[in-house]
């Protein structure tokens, strides 16, 4: 008789992987989860935010790029969770919304329970780093359309912020300063272009000990997302954050103008932070040209806040004062618009 494991999943399977991960998921739970995992839906309440004049719900989607490829390659997979959390997150926070619940969405090609758990461990990793709910997900065994060890991410955030304090950037104006707080190295974005670099062009291996890096590549490419909740969360507390960009995709050329008046530049300054270590050794190449590295990469700059220009130098002591990273980095100009390096 034909059954639904022959033709490749495996429902028993997939049960076992829930059995393996339901604990760890409670634990990301706080007092306003309703209802337990396996419900049809996730249920989360409001109740605490009612104090709001107007509580506005805001949302963003990501998923982890072809960084899974080098994870896959590695057979490491207990980090890209957190690439996950931190994609999600860190656009809420551009706006001032408090992280309140996630869900993920893994496909495969074979589902393994134990890799299954690995994924979800990272997952649950990041929610607790960002102080947010794991309420629900899915998981979908995929024969034919992903190879057997094969799997893709996805994720779905929602936070909150009342309506009146949602950072809009609509008061940024000419002589505002930008502080950039650094990030813990590539984190989700430009793979395709970091395989190109490293694996085609200079021939390295993921096993390869660098030791510039203090490990091995496949270990620098596999750093995780730094998730920056807590710190904006609390900057928000005690400071005008006129405007806030989640460096990724683009980099500082592309992402920076997405929370700027129409009319407005940027001038940074290329040389005032620190990058790290896989950003100086791109360099080093001396084969891609500096637009194109600060287009495809973070470069060393994870978050670009934009403050007035007389509270620029406190709000960077008190980052750094904070055990973060944090840089005067540049400038708003009325002179021109879009990024200029200088």
């Amino acid at each position: 008789m034909l059954t639904y494991k022959t033709s490749g999943v495996d429902i028993d399977e997939g049960n076992r992987a829930v059995n393996l991960i339901k604990d760890k998921i409670k634990g990301t739970y706080d007092k306003n989860v309703i209802g337990d995992l396996g419900n049809f839906s996730g249920l989360y309440s409001l109740k605490d935010f009612v104090n709001m004049d107007e509580p506005v719900l805001l949302s963003s989607t990501d998923g982890v790029g072809t960084k899974l490829k080098l994870a896959q390659m590695m057979g490491i997979h207990n980090t890209v969770g957190i690439d996950l959390v931190a994609m999600c997150v860190n656009d809420l926070i551009c706006q001032g919304a408090k992280p309140l619940f996630f869900l993920d969405y893994i496909a495969t090609g074979k589902l393994v329970p134990e890799k299954i758990d690995d994924i979800v461990s990272g997952i649950v990793e990041g929610c607790k780093i960002s102080g947010c709910a794991l309420i629900g997900g899915e998981t979908a065994e995929m024969p034919g359309m992903y190879k057997e060890e094969d799997y893709d991410l996805a994720g779905f955030s929602v936070g909150i912020a009342d309506k009146n304090k949602i950072i809009s950037g609509q008061n940024v104006k000419d002589g505002d300063v930008l502080i950039g707080i650094s990030s813990s190295g590539i984190h989700s974005n430009g793979y395709s272009f970091i395989r190109k670099i490293f694996l085609e062009e200079y021939k390295y291996k993921l096993t390869d000990y660098i030791e510039e890096l203090k490990m091995t590549l496949g270990e620098a490419l596999l750093i995780p997302t730094k998730i920056y909740v807590k710190l904006v969360m609390d900057l928000i507390k005690k400071y005008e954050l006129k405007a806030i960009a989640h460096i990724t995709g683009g980099g500082v050329i592309e992402n920076i103008p997405r929370v700027i008046p129409n009319g407005l530049g940027i001038d940074i300054n290329k040389n005032s932070w620190e990058k790290t270590s896989i950003f100086k050794m791109i360099e080093k190449f001396n084969s891609i040209d500096e637009i194109e590295l600060h287009k495809s990469f973070n470069m060393g700059i994870g978050l670009v806040i934009i403050v007035d220009s007389d509270k620029a130098n406190e709000i960077t002591n008190y980052i750094n004062d904070n055990k973060e990273q944090a840089y005067i980095i540049g400038k708003v100009v009325n002179t021109h618009e879009g990024v200029k390096l200088c």
